[in-house]
């Protein structure tokens, strides 16, 4: 039975639409983005990254959406007419793509705020009363109702999902500063010396990059940051310290009710943070529960036959110690420990791979001995090949990063790869 309070939280859901944000680059993922945009890398065994704002948006009962493409965007495209192209569109449900497409001038999107005021149009006909605008690159799970529910509360303008990182890391964030109601006071974005909570001298207040306005504050934001030639047309560089004074801007700390301490949330845009992330899921008890039934993580993958093991003789066994595989793979003769495999990658007989993230359709030849590496898509490796074993030489034919992971692409093998995707 639907309680008050849900029937509210639906209400506010069903006259939201949501914008996610998912033209970025991905630079700092160096080859593994050369031909996908950031939100189409592989995460997790089976999912894109872009599956976790969407889910998220799903399980909270936010049902329009839309996504905001530029950057090599075809395999993301892709992806969404294969995994969420089923929503009931006489309902008003609906996750479409709003690729750039100079609508409101002869340039490409020119930072986030420019994105959404190129498709304004668009947006207005939907007439939505509250517009969620989220990062298209983050993996974390979140009920956006609950913010809204919070946004209405609070009678906010604007709200902004934050997490508390070290001051370290909020050199790469945009950092806010509060009153005692989680009103916004200050905001800087990526400072040099990040101003640390009150009472918590080590630690910062970061932007999550996800926003909800209410729609009429936004488009009025949006034109007069449009009009402004001096502006780079980016919420955090650009809007957000404007506006500050004037309105109600309020910070929405992203914790566990239960538990009252910071929830699960990874920016996995460099090779290391990546790797980590993927690591973390091999954990007995990982942050990121992806076996939860109350809030699956969706996407699209192909039908495939379940994950194999054979071989079990004296020094050739099939076996994964602490381990992810996914469908389609086939483990012969060969060991995985600490070692995420996606869908239909081969291990051939006495190979060893350890602590690495092998991304779909590679091939590990008998005998190669791989250590905290990530492989791309479609990698062919050699019998005997040998990874991770000496920096130095693996630098010579691979990237290998400041914490000593080795990524590995088909070109760097001097192969052409069956898919750029």
């Amino acid at each position: 039975m639907l309680t008050n309070n849900s029937r509210h939280i639906a209400r506010l859901t069903r006259d939201t639409l949501a914008l996610v944000l998912a033209g970025g680059r991905g630079s700092r993922l160096h080859e593994l983005t050369r031909w996908r945009a950031k939100p189409a890398v592989f995460f997790g065994g089976k999912f894109r990254i872009i599956d976790f704002p969407l889910s998220n948006c799903v399980n909270s009962g936010i049902r329009k959406i839309s996504v905001l493409t530029q950057y090599k965007a075809h395999s993301l495209i892709r992806h969404l007419v294969r995994g969420w192209s089923s929503f009931q569109s006489e309902l008003g449900e609906f996750v479409e793509v709003m690729p750039a497409s100079q609508r409101t001038s002869s340039n490409w999107y020119a930072g986030t705020a420019d994105a959404i005021y190129q498709n304004i149009d668009i947006i207005e006909s939907l007439r939505p009363k509250y517009i969620l605008i989220l990062s298209g690159d983050h993996v974390y799970k979140m009920d956006y109702g609950t913010l809204l529910e919070y946004h209405v509360e609070k009678q906010a303008d604007m709200t902004i999902p934050c997490i508390e990182v070290s001051l370290d890391e909020a050199k790469g964030f945009g950092v806010i500063g509060v009153d005692a109601q989680n009103r916004v006071i200050t905001f800087e974005e990526k400072p040099a010396e990040p101003a640390p909570i009150p009472g918590a001298e080590h630690r910062a207040l970061a932007s999550m990059g996800n926003y909800i306005f209410n729609t009429d504050f936004l488009y009025e934001q949006l034109k007069l940051d449009a009009s402004n030639f001096q502006s780079s047309h980016d919420f955090g560089k650009d809007i957000i310290p404007s506006i500050i004074d004037a309105a109600n801007i309020y910070a929405y700390p992203f914790k566990d009710e239960e538990e009252g301490v910071q929830s699960y949330w990874r920016d996995v845009g460099t090779l290391d943070a990546f790797w980590d992330a993927n690591m973390d899921l091999v954990d007995v008890t990982p942050e990121l529960n992806l076996y939860d039934e109350q809030w699956p993580i969706l996407t699209y993958q192909r039908q495939l036959p379940s994950a194999k093991f054979v071989f079990r003789e004296k020094g050739r066994q099939g076996k994964a110690m602490d381990s992810i595989v996914s469908g389609g793979c086939i483990v012969s003769g060969a060991s995985l420990e600490r070692s995420l495999l996606f869908s239909s990658v081969k291990v051939h007989s006495f190979a060893k791979v350890e602590e690495s993230v092998v991304l779909p359709e590679v091939d590990i030849g008998r005998y190669c001995s791989i250590k905290r590496a990530i492989l791309d898509r479609g990698c062919q490796l050699p019998a005997g090949t040998v990874i991770g074993e000496d920096p130095e030489e693996d630098a010579k034919r691979y990237r290998v990063t400041s914490k000593g992971v080795v990524l590995v692409t088909p070109d760097m093998l001097g192969q052409k790869p069956k898919t750029l995707i």
